[in-house]
């Protein structure tokens, strides 16, 4: 069964069988751009989601078949005060705060703010249609929602210098060799991708999988030192849960594990 809440323009619709929630979107007519409303709303759509025991996985996506998301409203941009602006990156990087797995689903445009959006999530499976980009630059302007951050961090800075400072639009393949994206698949394969990421990503234990999402992120913010220590200390914690009782007791016994995240 599918529910849906409606916000400004972004659908919340929840599979409560697959253990999923989709965010949506959903302005296809103009390139399903994101508006400060929007980007307000986005953040506290995480946050419920968060709170849902029920949601094991957050898919992101853009409604139509032409782009996940062209960007923001650009005219608004001019409306809103600069210590608002500087802001923003606390709503885009909610994806990346979350506890659990999020899957963007790319597809056709994926632009300024919705590009910045699918880097703060853990999992970028996208259309072969699908073209990365940063325009800011053609603006007078450069990415404010962690764009020049998460791209320098995950390509390089030669790279990122290359995609950012030429405003330049990536295509899929290029993309995924720079290791932008998981995977690239046909537009037709698309959605049939990403929901069997989900179904594998909901087999294993939520606490497992929280704490390794905690332990990864962490491997950008320090030294090596310093993460091992996380790590380390992440693993010692998890000897003592449930989940890994079941996981062990499973693996003797020949079983598919059942986790109930304690």
């Amino acid at each position: 069964m599918t529910t849906a809440t409606q916000y400004d323009h972004i659908r919340v619709e929840k599979n409560k069988a697959a253990q999923t929630a989709t965010i949506i979107f959903d302005r296809p007519e103009k390139m399903n751009y994101i508006s400060m409303l929007a980007r307000a709303q986005f953040s506290k759509i995480f946050d419920e989601l968060n709170a849902d025991e029920d949601v094991r996985v957050i898919i992101i996506k853009g409604e139509g078949d032409k782009c996940f998301s062209a960007g923001g409203s650009i005219p608004q941009f001019m409306e809103t005060h600069p210590e608002e602006l500087s802001r923003l990156r606390v709503n885009v990087a909610a994806p990346e705060r979350s506890p659990k797995p999020v899957i963007a689903q790319l597809q056709g445009y994926t632009f300024g703010v919705g590009f910045e959006i699918a880097m703060a999530c853990d999992f970028r499976i996208a259309a072969d249609d699908t073209l990365l980009g940063l325009p800011e630059m053609n603006l007078g302007m450069i990415p404010g929602s962690g764009g020049t951050q998460r791209v320098a961090r995950a390509v390089g800075l030669t790279r990122a210098k290359d995609m950012i400072m030429r405003a330049r639009r990536i295509p899929a393949d290029e993309a995924y060799q720079w290791g932008l994206l998981t995977k690239v698949v046909s537009k037709a394969e698309l959605e049939n991708e990403v929901n069997s990421l989900a179904d594998e990503l909901v087999r294993f234990s939520p606490l497992a999988q929280r704490v390794c999402k905690e332990v990864l992120n962490a491997a950008e913010e320090g030294p090596l030192s310093t993460g091992l220590e996380i790590e380390g200390r992440a693993y010692g914690m998890l000897r003592c849960t449930e989940d890994f009782k079941e996981g062990v007791d499973a693996f003797v016994e020949k079983r598919k594990p059942k986790f109930t995240g304690k």
